[in-house]
């Protein structure tokens, strides 16, 4: 037809209604079931679900109301493959045709996923994951069990790490599958084997990384039971990092790569030696503090011995007496030096006093004869007899005249 020939103009809207009406009478789309990635996921504040189905060649834009969503049995994510259940419509404003899901089911991994998620959470409620059944790892073990499959990368890392590490420690490998069918069964009988043996310290139970089907058989019920009723510790090594199972959660402790799980499971000689050093050089110093110690307390107590026996007595009278002997003759010469001191003093008042030393200096002493000293001339009288009294001896004279110093050398 050509154009401007005539035909009336719709509006957008009238386009998108019938196009609404067009699918809402079409049998096949009114309720399908279609296969998919998810991919840009999104849960809205409402409850709604938005988000894109697609496959290799194609992509269809879909939502999930809040009433429908709220059914599902699991939560939907990026890359989950599922299989929806719905009605392809058109939404009028925007003219985008989108999937309208009623309910939707995993598909593939999905599925895995959904068993994964349904087991956990049923074994999470038993307590089989809980905290206070875990079992301390052995700090120096004699020997260490490993599960896994004997050619694989995981046992070469653990056998290079116990080789640097902890050279002599024992390894006791039980080859067993990893994955398939048959391998949940092999690894059980790995533990019962090892349990019932008595045979190692610590269990490790892994393998290196893979796909979620590579590592199925760790998610194993069976599995995962009896790795948390072993009675040796189990640590749980099983792919890479970012991969968990459920025999991490049960396991004692959980590795993100067997070469962790060696490093956890085995002391570092090197540490270990460093470790022994020091602790040498604690009890060395600890051992020289107890003996300094007790010779301390032992020279005290010898004193204390020394002061109280009747030997340490006598000798604390003998140096009190000696004190007190030394302390009184210090105060006998004290005063004999006192004494002499004022003797002298006395001594030299008494030289200055005495009639002799006038006598020396040329001067004489009268006596009368009753041997009175003749201290004036009114004592005497002429022609008395008296003696004199002379510096180096005595004589008798005979008073001629007497002479007094009133009458200036007249005589009486």
């Amino acid at each position: 037809m050509k154009e401007g020939s005539g035909l009336p103009a719709l509006t957008v809207t009238d386009v998108n209604r019938y196009i609404k009406s067009l699918l809402k009478q079409d049998e096949v789309l009114s309720a399908v079931a279609i296969r998919g990635e998810i991919s840009n996921f999104k849960a809205h504040s409402s409850g709604h679900l938005y988000f894109t189905l697609k496959d290799e060649g194609a992509e269809l834009s879909a939502v999930m109301f809040r009433g429908d969503a709220v059914r599902m049995g699991f939560r939907p994510a990026d890359g989950m493959r599922v299989v929806a259940y719905g009605s392809i419509d058109v939404y009028e404003k925007s003219g985008r045709v989108q999937l309208y899901v009623r309910t939707m089911v995993a598909d593939g991994i999905g599925a895995m996923m959904m068993a994964y998620e349904r087991l956990k959470e049923a074994l999470t409620r038993e307590g089989l994951f809980a905290p206070e059944r875990k079992k301390p790892l052995p700090k120096f073990p004699q020997c260490v069990g490993v599960i896994t499959a004997p050619t694989g990368a995981a046992i070469r890392d653990i056998l290079n790490i116990t080789g640097r590490r902890y050279p002599q420690a024992n390894i006791l490998i039980y080859p067993s599958l990893v994955q398939g069918a048959e391998a949940p069964e092999n690894l059980c009988a790995g533990l019962a084997y090892l349990n019932a043996a008595e045979a190692c310290d610590v269990i490790i139970l892994g393998r290196g990384g893979g796909s979620m089907e590579d590592l199925w058989a760790f998610n194993d019920e069976a599995l995962v039971r009896a790795v948390a009723d072993s009675v040796i510790p189990v640590i749980s090594a099983v792919g890479h990092e970012t991969d968990f199972t459920l025999c991490d959660f049960a396991a004692d402790c959980r590795a993100p790569t067997p070469s962790a799980a060696a490093e956890l499971a085995l002391p570092d000689r090197g540490v270990l030696a460093a470790w022994v050093k020091q602790a040498d050089e604690r009890i060395e110093k600890s051992v020289l503090q107890l003996v300094n110690y007790a010779h301390k307390q032992l020279t005290e107590r010898e004193r204390a011995l020394t002061y109280l026996s009747p030997d340490g007595r006598l000798e604390r009278v003998r140096q009190t007496l000696s004190q007190k002997t030394e302390s009184l003759t210090n105060s006998l010469e004290a005063i004999f030096h006192r004494e002499e001191a004022r003797f002298d003093t006395a001594l030299q008042k008494l030289h200055a006093l005495s009639p002799l030393a006038t006598l020396r200096r040329g001067y004489s002493a009268v006596r009368d004869g009753e041997g009175r000293v003749v201290s004036s001339v009114t004592k005497l009288y002429q022609g008395e007899t008296v003696r004199l009294l002379l510096r180096d001896g005595e004589a008798d004279a005979n008073i001629l005249a007497i002479y007094e110093e009133s009458d200036q050398g007249g005589s009486v």
